[in-house]
């Protein structure tokens, strides 16, 4: 099973439409966004209807208009969020350090985003993983990553 993971998408249009583009090509059969957004016009693109995969999302802190983000993505909430895909557990939050030794219990995968850095590593036999920034606001580079749920290893795709 083929996943798409995104975050810090920072309404810029472009790169996000490239990143659901390049999915959508590939087949995946869901994607995680960890957050930031930031309005809902660049939310839409992931929005029922837009995309044939579920879209599973949690706000940011930089998703200052979740009421309007609440209606284009009704299914984002604030992190933690678990989800069961694939036989394996997925635990998503925005903060790494806002997820707590509980959030954590019999998690396969953690996805966060925030510091716009990408984080493909495997501890304790859970694997971390942060698509970087999709925005490329901040490192001049815009990442997302495939995540393969039954090899359990993740790529990193420039866009």
């Amino acid at each position: 099973m083929k996943i798409g993971v995104i975050s810090d998408t920072h309404d810029r249009v472009p790169t996000f439409r490239r990143a659901v583009a390049m999915f959508e090509r590939l087949g995946v059969e869901a994607i995680f966004h960890a957050g930031d957004f930031v309005a809902p016009f660049a939310a839409e693109l992931i929005s029922p209807g837009k995309v044939s995969v579920p879209v599973y999302c949690v706000y940011g802190n930089n998703d200052g208009e979740r009421a309007g983000l609440k209606k284009v993505l009704p299914g984002v909430v604030d992190g933690p969020l678990q989800v069961e895909l694939g036989g394996k557990t997925i635990v998503m939050h925005h903060w790494i350090d806002s997820l707590t030794a509980k959030d954590l219990v019999g998690a396969d995968v953690v996805i966060t985003g925030h510091t716009h850095e990408v984080v493909n590593e495997t501890r304790g036999g859970v694997l971390f993983l942060n698509p970087g920034e999709c925005c490329g606001w901040v490192n001049d580079r815009c990442t997302v990553m495939l995540l393969d749920l039954v090899e359990m290893k993740a790529g990193v795709v420039d866009l």
